[in-house]
C-alpha cells in the first residue's frame, strides 16, 4: 500500500464497507485456557517405552534405541493464522523434513502479569504437528529473540526500573519461575517419552552473545528439570564464536551452534567440538534467508547457495534446523527491532525469503532443498500440496472517517493521566500501539521554533491544534519546527515501533490496516515492504468485509482526492513498489 498524496494531514482514520462476497472460508479463532490436568486428555498414551537421547561415543541421537538424525524446519504458530497451520505443516513434511522447530513467545501468552491467553493455540498446534507425523524441537525461552517484540519478554517486566533482564536478578527470575510453572507442565505431556512429538527442549536462546551469568543458566536448567523431568533432552544454541559458546553452555545442557550459508560448516563444527567433544553435530539455526528492516533493501539468499550449504552440512552427518522454513507475518504490533549502531525496526512481513513464502507457497528454494534432502533419506516423499489461491479484488474505495483526536472517547475511554513529565509505555501499563501526550504552549510562537526531543525511542507525530507539524524519530529527526498562539494544544502521538529483541539494548522501549477487526500490521512507504498479507481466513464469505486504515502522515482522503483507495492484488511486493502499481487501469466506476 502506498501513499501518493502531497497533502500532509496527520493521523487520519479511514473506514469502508467492502460489499463483496469472498469465496474463502470464514475465520474461526479459538483462544482458551484449560487447567493443567486437562492437557493430558489430548494425549495418546504410548503403547511401548519410547526414548530419545544421545549416543556420545557414536556421535548420534538415539530414538527408540536406533540412530537418528533430524532434518528440521522452523515455523512459528503465532506468525501463521490457525486455519493455515495444517497446510504449512503438510508442505514442510512433503519436503522430506521429519521435525519442526517453534518458539514460545512469553509476551504473546502473558500480556499482563499473571493473566494468560492463547495457551490453547500452543496446545492445539502441538497436537496438529503430532497428527501430521512431525517431531518437535520446542524453544520456550524465556527469551527467544526471533525478531519478535522484546525478544518475547513481556514489556511489563520493565515496570521494575532496576530489573536486569536475562540474568540471575531476583525480580527477573521470580517472573520467569511463575511463567515456567504455567508453561512447562503444559508441555510435559507432549514430550516424546510420554507419547508426544517433542524430542528436545531448548533453554534460553543464544545466551552467550548476551551475557555470561552461569548462575542464571544453572537456575533455568534446574527449573526445566523440575517441570520436565530428567529424561528430556535439554540443549542450548549459540553463534559460531568461542566466547559465545562458552558463555552460553552449561554442564547438563547439550551445546549446538547456529550459522548460515556464508559460514564454513567444517570450521563451525570444529569450533563446536571445543565445547562438545562428543555427540551429534547440530546446526540449530541454518539461515535460509534473512529478515527485513524498514528503510533497508529486501534480504534474499540464492536458492543455489542455500542448497549447496545444506548439502555440506548434511554430508557431515549433522542434524540441522532450517530457520526459517515458513516465516509468516508479524501481525498486529508484534514485530520487534534490532540495534546495530542505530535503531532498526523489523517489517510486518517475516517472509524471510524462506522456502515457503509468507503466504505459504512453495518456492524454487523449497524444491532445491527438497532435492538435497532426497539424497539423505530413504522414505518416499509425499506429493507437494499446491499453492493457495490468491484473489486480486482490485481497488476498494475508502472514505475519510475521523481524525484520531475526534475518536479519543472511543479509543481511550479512560481519563488521562496527568504528570509533570512524559510517562513511558511501561509505566502506563501499555505494551503496544500508541500513546498520546498533550500539553499547551506556554506562550505564543509566531515564528517557527524548534521543538527538540532526545528521548523519543520510536516515532512521534507532532500537531498544534490538530495541524500537522512533523515527525520526531529515534536515530533520525530530533527537532521539529512548530508555531502557534499561547495556550494552543500541542499533541505528540507516539508510536511503539517494536522493542529491541537482540543485544543489550533490549531494555529500550507506523499506518496500520485492520480487516474485520484483525490487525494486519504496519505499512510504511519507506519500504522495502509495500504490501500487507491478507490471509483468506480473515475474510468473510457471508458478511460485508470491513477495511480500516489508520494513516499517520499523508492522507490522500483529506481533500477528497481520487486516490482514496486501497488495492487488493495477488502477489506480494517486498521491494519498493513502482508507480505502475497505481497507474494500471482501475475498476469500473472508480476514477
Amino acid at each position: 500500500m502506498r501513499d501518493h498524496s502531497d497533502q500532509c494531514a496527520a493521523c487520519r482514520l479511514m473506514r469502508c464497507m467492502v460489499n463483496v462476497m469472498f469465496g474463502i472460508a470464514s475465520r474461526k479463532w479459538f483462544n482458551f485456557i484449560v487447567s493443567i490436568t486437562l492437557w493430558q486428555h489430548f494425549m495418546i498414551k504410548p503403547t511401548h517405552q519410547r526414548s530419545f537421547g544421545i549416543d556420545y561415543d557414536g556421535g548420534t541421537f538415539v530414538k527408540d534405541g536406533q540412530p537418528f538424525r533430524y532434518i528440521s524446519g522452523s515455523m512459528h504458530y503465532a506468525r501463521v493464522p490457525r486455519p493455515s497451520w495444517q497446510d504449512r505443516l503438510r508442505k514442510i513434511r512433503s519436503t522430506g523434513v521429519n521435525t519442526m522447530q517453534t518458539y514460545v513467545p512469553w509476551n504473546y501468552h502473558e500480556r499482563t502479569i499473571r493473566t494468560y491467553s492463547n495457551l490453547g493455540d500452543l496446545n492445539d498446534f502441538i497436537a496438529l504437528v503430532n497428527q501430521t507425523g512431525l517431531l518437535i524441537i520446542m524453544r520456550p525461552g524465556p527469551y527467544i529473540c526471533a525478531e519478535w517484540d522484546m525478544g518475547g519478554l513481556p514489556a511489563w517486566l520493565l515496570k521494575t526500573p532496576s530489573i536486569r533482564l536475562r540474568s540471575s536478578d531476583a525480580d527477573y527470575v521470580a517472573a520467569v519461575d511463575r511463567w515456567m510453572a504455567v508453561l512447562l507442565p503444559m508441555i510435559y505431556p507432549w514430550l516424546y517419552q510420554n507419547g508426544g512429538p517433542i524430542i528436545a527442549v531448548q533453554v534460553e536462546n543464544e545466551y552467550g552473545s548476551y551475557g555470561c551469568d552461569a548462575q542464571y543458566l544453572r537456575h533455568l536448567f534446574h527449573l526445566f528439570r523440575l517441570h520436565l523431568g530428567n529424561d528430556v533432552l535439554l540443549f542450548t544454541s549459540d553463534e559460531p564464536k568461542l566466547k559465545s559458546l562458552q558463555c552460553g553452555s552449561l554442564q547438563g545442557l547439550y551445546s549446538t551452534i547456529n550459522f548460515g550459508p556464508d559460514t564454513n560448516a567444517t570450521e563451525a563444527f570444529l569450533l563446536l567440538r571445543k565445547i562438545e567433544s562428543k555427540g551429534p553435530l547440530v546446526n540449530s539455526e541454518f539461515y535460509t534467508g534473512w529478515l527485513d528492516y524498514w528503510g533497508h533493501k529486501h534480504s534474499t539468499k540464492a536458492s543455489s547457495l542455500i542448497a549447496h550449504a545444506l548439502d555440506r552440512i548434511l554430508s557431515t552427518g549433522a542434524s540441522v534446523n532450517m530457520y526459517m522454513f515458513e516465516g509468516g507475518t508479524n501481525f498486529g504490533y508484534w514485530s520487534g527491532a534490532d540495534y546495530k549502531t542505530a535503531f532498526l525496526p523489523v517489517t510486518t512481513s517475516y517472509d524471510y525469503d524462506a522456502p515457503l513464502s509468507e503466504a505459504g507457497d512453495p518456492t524454487d528454494k523449497l524444491f532445491a532443498i527438497r532435492d538435497v534432502i532426497r539424497k539423505y533419506i530413504d522414505e518416499p516423499m509425499d506429493p507437494m500440496p499446491s499453492p493457495g489461491l490468491k484473489y486480486p479484488y482490485g481497488f476498494v474505495p475508502m472514505r475519510l472517517y475521523k481524525e484520531v483526536i475526534e475518536l479519543l472517547p472511543f479509543l481511550a475511554p479512560y481519563p488521562p493521566v496527568k504528570s509533570k513529565f512524559p510517562i513511558d509505555f511501561e509505566q502506563m501499563k501499555q505494551s503496544h500501539g500508541f500513546l498520546l501526550y498533550q500539553t499547551s504552549l506556554p506562550k505564543a510562537f509566531d515564528v517557527h521554533t524548534p521543538l527538540k526531543s532526545a528521548g523519543i525511542h520510536d516515532r512521534a507525530y507532532v500537531t498544534i491544534n490538530g495541524t500537522f507539524q512533523g515527525v520526531l524519530e529515534r536515530d533520525g529527526v530530533s527537532t521539529v519546527n512548530v508555531c502557534g498562539p499561547k495556550g494552543a494544544r500541542l499533541d505528540l502521538l507516539v508510536e511503539n515501533m517494536g522493542r529491541i529483541g537482540f543485544g543489550h539494548q533490549i531494555h529500550e522501549h507506523k499506518g496500520f490496516v485492520w480487516i474485520n477487526g484483525d490487525n494486519l500490521g504496519r505499512y510504511w512507504s519507506r519500504g522495502p515492504q509495500q504490501t500487507l498479507y491478507v490471509p483468506g481466513s480473515f475474510l468473510s464469505r457471508f458478511l460485508p468485509n470491513n477495511v480500516t486504515v489508520l494513516e499517520l502522515e499523508h492522507s490522500p482522503c483529506s481533500s477528497g482526492g481520487t486516490r482514496c483507495l486501497v488495492r487488493f492484488i495477488d502477489q506480494p511486493i517486498l521491494e519498493v513498489a513502482s508507480e505502475s502499481l497505481w497507474n494500471q487501469p482501475s475498476l469500473p466506476g472508480i476514477p
